[in-house]
């Protein structure tokens, strides 16, 4: 195996591009929005590796696919969507201050691919690399895991530039990940003349999330948590309806079977009401052992780098699953991720760009 010499990327351009990206917002479910940052991201790929970056329809937005020709050998996998709704960079613009950029999405993930694009550029050979850019991994990836399963088989290596742990860390393991909806229907009532004829879906909401909360075993990694409960519509009526939502991490596949058997057996407390359940583990967990033969490479480029298992999924949870291995936390140093604090340490962007370059380049030349 040869091993990539680090070599100068500009990190002027890199800004440029970055800010490119931050100031076409791209808000997830905004299909317009969506849109015209898959344009953009297209735009950055072709001008700093040539050739067509596809846009790929979903309806989700358009994903970005570019590759470098001969045979799949490596596929670099990120996202353009963000969670910060139109309007935030008004109150937010790109600037960079104090060595930091800041701005929405500049953390998760819109550094971590400008690096990745620039990183790959410096190579030589762009033979067996391919770039996927989706557009709905912050809500779930419904539209692109079948494109994300599909490249990461064909190529059998994923890097992921998605942002660093804290340090900088990679990411070395993640957490299966999912979202249930439990929905509650009762009977409206008055609630002065009559309560009693009524079935109070708001007291059959409570009792579960009672019970579901306590679903959850910490001591091994498995966290329920009700995070939205939504009810009733009048202060005088009995409520007919109550709907919780319910964030849920798991570590093993064997507590995804817990959990999702634990939902489906839910049953009222309360004579009359009736309970629905939709959802799932969606992201199944990425073991660390996905991570094992690319992290000995990363550290082998950069001697001291760490890895961490994390609690928040990405798509390299579907590609680990699958038993391609997996390298996250690729992307910008920085922190706030999802938060109005996020931002990318500017010094530490050419680094992470030839690590990139490195990692791909062994991979090319096992």
């Amino acid at each position: 195996m040869t091993m990539h010499k680090s070599v100068h990327v500009s990190v002027d351009a890199m800004i440029e591009d970055l800010r490119t990206l931050v100031e076409i917002e791209s808000p997830s479910r905004d299909l317009d929005a969506l849109k015209a940052s898959a344009k953009a991201v297209a735009a950055v790929v072709e001008s700093r590796l040539g050739g067509h970056a596809a846009l790929v329809e979903s309806e989700a937005g358009p994903h970005v696919h570019w590759s470098g020709g001969g045979e799949p050998k490596v596929l670099i996998l990120g996202h353009h969507d963000t969670v910060f709704p139109l309007g935030t960079l008004e109150r937010r613009p790109f600037k960079i201050e104090d060595g930091r950029a800041t701005g929405p999405g500049v953390f998760d993930m819109l550094g971590g691919l400008v690096q990745a694009v620039h990183g790959v550029a410096t190579l030589d050979d762009w033979s067996g690399v391919e770039i996927l850019v989706t557009a709905d991994e912050e809500v779930g990836s419904r539209s692109s895991r079948a494109l994300i399963e599909e490249r990461a088989l064909a190529c059998g290596a994923v890097l992921v530039p998605e942002a660093s742990a804290d340090g900088g860390a990679l990411k070395t393991g993640r957490k299966g990940c999912g979202t249930f909806w439990v929905t509650v229907a009762g009977r409206a009532s008055h609630a002065g003349l009559e309560p009693e004829a009524g079935v109070n879906a708001l007291i059959e909401a409570a009792h579960l999330v009672l019970e579901i909360a306590a679903l959850g075993r910490p001591e091994i990694g498995t966290t329920v948590t009700p995070t939205v409960a939504t009810a009733g519509t009048l202060e005088n009526v009995v409520p007919a309806e109550a709907v919780v939502t319910v964030d849920v991490r798991v570590e093993t596949a064997g507590e995804k079977e817990r959990i999702e058997a634990a939902f489906a057996a839910l049953a009222p407390h309360v004579a009359g009401a009736e309970i629905s359940v939709e959802g799932a583990v969606g992201r199944p967990p990425m073991p660390e052992s996905a991570s094992v033969e690319l992290f000995a490479l990363a550290q082998r480029l950069l001697p001291g780098l760490v890895g961490t298992a994390v609690g928040g999924g990405s798509d390299g949870n579907f590609t680990a699953a699958l038993g391609v291995p997996t390298l996250d936390g690729l992307g910008a140093v920085g922190g706030g991720a999802h938060a109005d604090h996020e931002y990318l340490v500017v010094d530490a962007m050419a680094e992470r760009a030839n690590l990139i370059a490195g990692l791909v380049h062994a991979i090319q030349n096992p």
